[in-house]
């Protein structure tokens, strides 16, 4: 009287000649649904680090998307990600940097949102940082100011005067 048919039932009907058959051990696919496939990213790799080393003089800016440790001497500007000033180098210029170590002698501008002076630093200069970090026995001459951004480019205020009593 009744037929009861299963719903989930697919009929079994042969491939159409010229077309690919897929592969049964592959998972079902959802019904309404095209299976893509996701790229695989990997993610970004950095680079080692490019080092100026002690017995190079660069006059000029410098300017990188990378890293950069510098152990000679800079009379210019430096702009790049990652910045490790080493022990025996000077610059004379401006420093901005995500990331900026100083250990050895700056004269000039620090900015960075991160900024950390170690213990030989000795910088003649204004420090704009987001935060930062000044180890016992450093040498600072000049200003901090913290800023939310300090890598913007526009200009910085100047600090106040001393409120006289």
């Amino acid at each position: 009287m009744f037929s009861k048919t299963r719903v989930t039932e697919k009929p079994q009907t042969p491939p159409a000649p010229g077309t690919a058959t897929s592969n049964p051990d592959a998972p079902a696919a959802t019904p309404g649904f095209e299976r893509t496939e996701t790229p695989v990213t990997t993610p970004a790799r950095r680079s080692a680090p490019s080092v100026l080393s002690s017995d190079l003089t660069v006059v000029g800016n410098i300017r990188t998307e990378g890293d950069i440790q510098i152990e000679g001497t800079v009379e210019g500007d430096i702009r790049a990600h990652q910045l490790v000033i080493g022990e025996t180098a000077t610059i004379r210029g401006e420093i901005v940097g995500d990331e900026v170590v100083v250990n050895g002698r700056v004269v000039g501008r620090v900015r960075g949102l991160k900024v950390r002076l170690t213990a030989t630093a000795r910088v003649e200069g204004d420090i704009i940082h987001k935060t930062i970090a000044i180890e016992s026995g450093a040498h600072f001459e000049g200003s901090v100011q913290r800023q939310e951004d300090p890598l913007a480019n526009g200009p910085t205020k100047k600090l106040a005067p001393p409120a006289s009593e």
